[in-house]
């Protein structure tokens, strides 16, 4: 199967058809996976900090900087690669960066000291931030958009597989045996998906025969100055700021301001995977099938709710803290999923690969700069509960509404750019 017949036109109204073939279902599955490793590396970080800071007799504060390298480098990778996204294959491209991502993580399965293992997350950083938007890019070039929302929903499950299985999995080999092995599983997983990627994966090249800039300078500023991609990258950020600025908090929140025993921590996070692990592909069917913007609303007036009752909390069941958060990672969900196929329909062919490369700088650093403004935010008392908490969610609460509204624009430009009264 041709990518011509992946991408049909996204403005032709006649014979759509609702499902995959067995090669588009291959390769959503293919995407899926890769993204499920690059994110299991950034967040086994975090669990593996306690066994981390003693077996390399470092601090926390420089824990914190190996963890913040890879969100840094990420970010800078990214506006570096976006000159140069739509130049190449982007299944080249896509090797390219996979096996410097699994180098990285395969130089930090083999360190033995702090510094080698924060040079490490650098090198992984530089090369994993810029897989995502390559992903991106892919799916818009072969999935035309009303059957984008699906797409996107099962790639994004990758996130809750990560947390579900990686996560665990990764605590486990840490304990059972040494926490380099964490490392050197990912790096297996790694080498197995790129052999899959250079075998059954065909070329996506079809960009390459549309004039374009053969300048990466001109290309990345021509770009990055579109106007009509000024809204599309201020809603990225806006989305990634709120995102960030709750979940680095959220289990010091949990356990000692919503009393919940350190110890039960995990079935929180293994029972809101699971439903996200659902949630995404009917998220995705449903954007798809009633609206993508219909349902990015349902997802900003979820997402409002819940953060408020979450942020005001007190003292609750189990029970209780576990329905909460599932409804939190719903709304999430229903944001980040149909806002991402939205988004990608905005971008131009010859300029998807530097628009996304550019989208995930933004989302890396403006994650960064969430939590630091977070961390800002609140203090911790001395029995360790977090003060100021809901001005967090007053801050995610004004940051939701505001994508809300951005959001309108951004679908009615699609809307214009497609033909079509409805995305």
């Amino acid at each position: 199967m041709t990518e011509q017949t992946l991408a049909a036109p996204i403005d032709d109204q006649q014979d759509r058809p609702r499902g995959f073939s067995r090669y588009q279902s291959l390769l959503i599955a293919l995407l899926a996976f890769t993204q499920f490793t690059i994110i299991l590396d950034f967040i086994i970080m975090s669990p593996l900090g306690a066994i981390l800071m003693p077996a390399l007799d470092i601090t926390a504060t420089q824990f914190g900087v190996a963890v913040s390298a890879y969100a840094f480098s990420a970010g800078l990778s990214g506006i570096l690669a976006a000159g140069f996204a739509d130049r190449f294959d982007r299944k080249r491209i896509l090797l390219f960066f996979y096996v410097g991502f699994t180098l990285g993580t395969l130089l930090c399965a083999m360190a033995q000291t702090y510094h080698v293992l924060l040079l490490g997350r650098i090198v992984t950083g530089l090369f994993g931030g810029v897989i995502g938007s390559v992903v991106l890019a892919i799916i818009t070039d072969l999935f035309p958009l009303h059957l984008r929302g699906r797409v996107m929903g099962f790639v994004q499950t990758a996130f809750a597989a990560s947390q579900v299985l990686g996560v665990p999995a990764g605590l486990f080999l840490a304990n059972r045996w040494d926490w380099h092995v964490c490392f050197f599983a990912i790096v297996g997983l790694s080498i197995v998906t790129i052999a899959v990627i250079a075998f059954v994966m065909e070329p996506v090249d079809a960009h390459l025969r549309l004039k374009q800039d053969r300048n990466p300078i001109h290309h990345l500023v021509a770009t990055i100055f579109e106007p009509r991609y000024t809204l599309a990258f201020a809603v990225t950020t806006l989305l990634a700021t709120g995102g960030y600025m709750l979940m680095p908090y959220s289990s010091a929140f949990t356990v000692n301001n919503i009393g919940i025993d350190i110890a039960h921590l995990p079935t929180i996070y293994l029972v809101s995977g699971l439903f996200s692990i659902v949630t995404g592909p009917l998220v995705g069917r449903a954007s798809d099938a009633f609206g993508k913007y219909p349902t990015f609303v349902f997802g900003c007036v979820m997402t409002v709710i819940m953060v408020l009752i979450y942020t005001h909390l007190g003292h609750v069941s189990l029970v209780t803290a576990i329905i909460v958060n599932v409804l939190l990672f719903v709304g999430i969900f229903s944001r980040m999923i149909p806002s991402q196929a939205l988004i990608s329909a905005i971008p131009d062919q010859t300029q998807r690969g530097s628009f996304s490369a550019i989208s995930a700088s933004l989302q890396q650093l403006s994650g960064g700069l969430g939590s630091a403004l977070a961390g800002a935010i609140i203090a911790q008392q001395p029995d360790g509960s977090l003060l100021h908490f809901e001005r967090i969610g007053y801050v995610v609460v004004t940051t939701t509404i505001i994508t809300l509204v951005a959001m309108y624009f951004v679908q009615k430009s699609v809307a214009e750019k497609a033909g079509r009264s409805v995305v």
